[in-house]
């Protein structure tokens, strides 16, 4: 493998030390220490099989932001010493180098009605500002990422060729799959109503994807931005409703600690509407109990469909594991289809 210490020299950077930096599953990322700090990471070109794109999506967002939003703080990749976003090693895997934003941290979990709050007010404000941007610039980083219609495909797919273990291992879980099933005609109505509106959305709005400030303890900015491109407003919001309400990831394997913390939930809205309350449309207001319904569903089904095809996808550290987040995921699901 390719060494940090080797690919820093390609931006021009003398690094007094480089150390692995943050909790992410895809990409490699470090810190590097020098005159001035940067964050370098090496792109996981097996998941991001079109880096370019990536590049391309965040310099369009950059350089309207700049122009239109120039306050705003948007990371953006520092140019290799030919000009290059992205460097390609040896092995074809691209790097990229940002400025490392100073007194900032992150979260790996949703605590308190004020963190939600920011967060969603932070995500809120990324898609506010880039409103006026001409979507058609921007290409899908990863394609139909959060199309539930190909999401329940991928699940029928997977539930023809599994093996009888493990159809008769998931059995709850495909009736619950099964059941939900009204909701991917919702989202084909939304879709083919034109009620919602195609945004450039972050599309992975977990916690830890916001810079914090560490004096006033307000979002700073929105990170990882490889999935910024097109899409709607349910995704943001509905991942937020996915990955902060309850109080237990979905890794837990007691679903009684499964929960919708109403407090939390309602912090979140009011942080996202903050900024979004006059960019969204009367009609897609009504779909917001809908986004975090929508949004839990897809990521039960994509688990269950892993599960039935052979833990092919998501990393696991025991046989039964895809099968447990399902459990966990339909379980949220029901809670916030009860709620709604």
């Amino acid at each position: 493998m390719i060494l940090s210490e080797e690919i820093i020299k390609e931006f021009g950077v003398s690094a007094t030390k480089i150390s692995p930096l943050g909790s992410g599953h895809i990409h490699q990322t470090f810190k590097v220490e020098s005159k001035k700090n940067f964050v370098l990471q090496r792109v996981n070109k097996n998941v991001f099989t079109h880096p370019k794109i990536i590049a391309s999506n965040n310099r369009i967002a950059y350089q309207y932001l700049k122009e239109h939003h120039p306050d705003y703080l948007f990371p953006q990749a520092l140019p290799d010493q030919n000009g290059n976003d992205l460097f390609y090693d040896e092995e074809g895997f691209p790097w990229r180098l940002y400025p490392l934003t100073e007194n900032t941290y992150t979260l790996d979990e949703v605590r308190s009605e004020k963190e939600a709050y920011e967060a969603a007010k932070g995500f809120g404000l990324l898609t506010k500002n880039l409103a006026g941007v001409d979507a058609s610039l921007f290409k899908p980083t990863l394609d139909r990422f959060h199309d539930l219609t190909r999401r329940y495909e991928q699940f029928e797919d997977a539930l023809q060729k599994a093996k009888p273990e493990a159809l008769r291992a998931a059995k709850k879980e495909i009736a619950a799959a099964k059941s939900f099933n009204y909701l991917v005609k919702e989202y084909n109505h939304l879709i083919g109503e034109g009620v919602l509106i195609t945004r450039i959305m972050h599309n992975d709005t977990k916690v830890n994807n916001i810079l914090f400030d560490a004096l006033t303890h307000t979002a700073a900015c929105a990170i990882d931005l490889d999935t910024l491109m097109p899409g709607y407003f349910i995704y943001d919001l509905g991942d937020m409703v996915r990955t902060f309400v309850s109080p237990v990831n979905e890794e837990e394997k007691d679903i009684s600690k499964v929960k919708v913390r109403e407090s939390i939930y309602v912090a979140l809205l009011e942080g996202y509407l903050s900024e979004m309350g006059d960019i969204l449309t009367k009609d897609e207001k009504k779909s917001i109990p809908f986004s975090g319904m929508m949004m839990t569903y897809i990521m039960a089904l994509r688990m269950l469909a892993d599960f039935l095809r052979g833990n092919t996808y998501y990393h696991i550290t025991y046989p039964e594991q895809n099968l447990v987040r399902a459990k966990n995921q339909f379980q949220l699901l029901t809670l916030l289809a009860n709620k709604k």
